[in-house]
């Protein structure tokens, strides 16, 4: 039962993600009308960057990508991580609307950074 609701989890985190990472490619869903000028600047700033939104979003489709195959997850949410931090930390500074679900979707990151702790290990010795 853990098995399948981890399974479904991670599908759904790994979705979230390629969908946004190929939304910064295709553009397909539109930005809401009433975002805070914080935002509003940020977004502009973000896209006075050339390359900045391409990388984020190729990140965002590869570790989603690899976060919803179970042999590849542990990779997946390191990939994703920094990612996840700063949608955090965007959320936290100029969208407070969105921080509930990016709280929920970096918990989820660090159920799998934490469950898979022990495979890390080599990494650090």
């Amino acid at each position: 039962m853990k098995s399948k609701i981890k399974f479904i989890v991670s599908l759904l985190f790994g979705l979230i993600f390629v969908n946004a990472g190929l939304n910064k490619f295709l553009n397909y869903m539109p930005m809401p009308e009433n975002l805070p000028e914080k935002m509003l600047k940020i977004m502009t700033a973000f896209s006075q960057i050339s390359w900045l939104m391409p990388l984020v979003g190729v990140v965002e489709i590869l570790g989603g990508l690899l976060f919803m195959i179970p042999k590849t997850r542990v990779l997946g949410a390191l990939v994703i991580f920094p990612i996840m931090i700063g949608v955090l930390l965007t959320h936290i500074v100029a969208a407070p609307d969105g921080l509930s679900i990016a709280i929920i979707l970096l918990l989820v990151n660090l159920w799998v950074i934490v469950e898979n702790r022990y495979r890390y290990l080599s990494l650090i010795n």
